[in-house]
């Protein structure tokens, strides 16, 4: 499944990489990105791929960050979206951009300073001889709705235009990503890479619970803390970079150990699926809507969607 998955991915990239004003057959696109194809290679290269590679990457990201926090709480809705972290993380960017009006560094610093913050609250609330899954959730949506009104007082009163382009980009949307944008934000991702790698054994051991983790030696709570700063950190370069973009990383492990028929959350299937389905909705935002629209109000159609069915699922199964 994880080379279906992958196939679909590639598949999906270079179809991406051909649709637009100025359409391009696939062997045009592999063409153009192996050799200098002129105009068609400047399209490609500099205009669409950057997109692409966000599109992938951030979803692998939001992928991955929903299966850590939903392994770490042994539940379908523990995803950073629904706790709040996504938005502790957009409240640090509101904060630098509205408030002290500095630049790009300034907001990734703020997204991540403030998604860490926000969860050090969620954790230090759930806490109690532990945290348990279904406290962190509960904590992390009041959380949230505190958030949310703090939020929209900022927007409130910050001057119109800057109000404007925050909450435009408050809707999650990766159209304006370039190069520029892009770089920076990889680099973190590869970094944060082989640390959640360095996670996932731990994280196997404490999905079998807290005693059985720690009779294989595990140190539970630092083991806890530590997935939880790296499902923060993924989560708050994607919002500095392009917004909250809401969902993807609730729905994405749960599809990918459905496809996979793994008893656990893969981590790998996950960040397949969550790049999948970013990069999907971001085509259904760009070609298949009549107005194009951030990809973040697909995902939240669609999302939404996907949380009415998991929560009438979970329902049948009490009854």
């Amino acid at each position: 499944m994880l080379i279906a998955l992958t196939v679909a991915v590639l598949v999906l990239a270079v179809v991406a990489l051909g649709l637009g004003d100025y359409p391009l057959s696939v062997p045009e696109v592999v063409r153009a990105l192996v050799s200098d194809q002129g105009f068609a290679s400047t399209i490609v290269t500099q205009w669409r791929l950057p997109r692409v590679l966000v599109g992938l990457a951030f979803g692998a990201a939001l992928g991955v960050s929903g299966a850590l926090f939903q392994s770490l709480t042994r539940n379908p809705l523990g995803s950073p979206d629904v706790i709040g972290f996504s938005t502790g993380s957009y409240t640090g960017v509101l904060i630098v951009s509205t408030v002290l009006g500095t630049g790009t560094l300034g907001v990734s610093a703020g997204a991540l300073i403030a998604g860490l913050a926000t969860a050090l609250v969620v954790y230090l609330l759930a806490y109690r001889d532990g945290v348990q899954g279904f406290r962190l959730i509960v904590v992390g949506i009041g959380v949230t709705g505190m958030l949310h009104g703090v939020n929209v007082w900022l927007l409130l009163r910050a001057k119109t235009e800057v109000a404007m382009a925050a909450s435009i980009w408050g809707a999650g949307s990766i159209s304006l990503t370039g190069w520029s944008q892009a770089v920076p934000a990889f680099v973190v991702l590869a970094v944060l890479t082989p640390l959640v790698c360095l996670v996932s054994r731990p994280l196997r051991q404490l999905e079998l619970g807290d005693d059985a983790a720690g009779a294989h030696g595990v140190r539970v709570e630092l083991a806890r803390l530590a997935v939880v700063v790296l499902g923060v950190a993924l989560i708050a370069t994607v919002t500095a970079t392009a917004g909250p973009i809401a969902f993807v990383a609730l729905s994405a492990p749960q599809i990918a150990r459905r496809l996979t028929g793994s008893p656990g959350l893969p981590l790998t299937a996950s960040a397949l699926t969550g790049g999948l389905l970013l990069l999907g909705a971001d085509q259904i935002a760009q070609h298949v809507l009549p107005t194009a629209m951030p990809v973040g109000v697909v995902t939240v159609v669609l999302g939404g969607i996907y949380l009415l069915a998991l929560i009438v699922q979970e329902a049948r199964r009490r009854w």
